[in-house]
């Protein structure tokens, strides 16, 4: 994976994103039916575009960095598969916040 993700860097304010997995068992061990789980509407920054461009040709950096922890909306966001593993697409202005470490 880690090769691909080298590779591939997003264009303009665009954002990837791996979301969080959804957990399966409560504390108590019991298994959650998989109806029951929520959308998982957090994730981690994989890889950052340069940001958006301004009609003078300089960049606004975006507002997270990768590694940061985010929250993402419920909806949106451009499912992409490398390698098996599902990542989404995000623009910049669509996250929600981020999580301080």
């Amino acid at each position: 994976m880690a090769q691909v993700l080298k590779r591939f860097k997003p264009l303009f304010d665009r954002v990837l994103i791996q979301k969080a997995v959804a957990e399966t068992k409560s504390k108590g061990g019991i298994v959650i039916p998989e109806k029951a789980l929520g959308k998982v509407i957090h994730g981690t920054v994989v890889a950052v575009g340069p940001g958006h461009r301004t009609e003078d040709g300089s960049f606004i950096q975006p507002s997270v960095n990768v590694g940061d922890d985010v929250l993402l909306p419920e909806y949106g966001g451009m499912k992409v598969n490398f390698e098996n593993e599902e990542f989404f697409l995000y623009r910049d202005s669509e996250l929600l916040g981020k999580f301080d470490k």
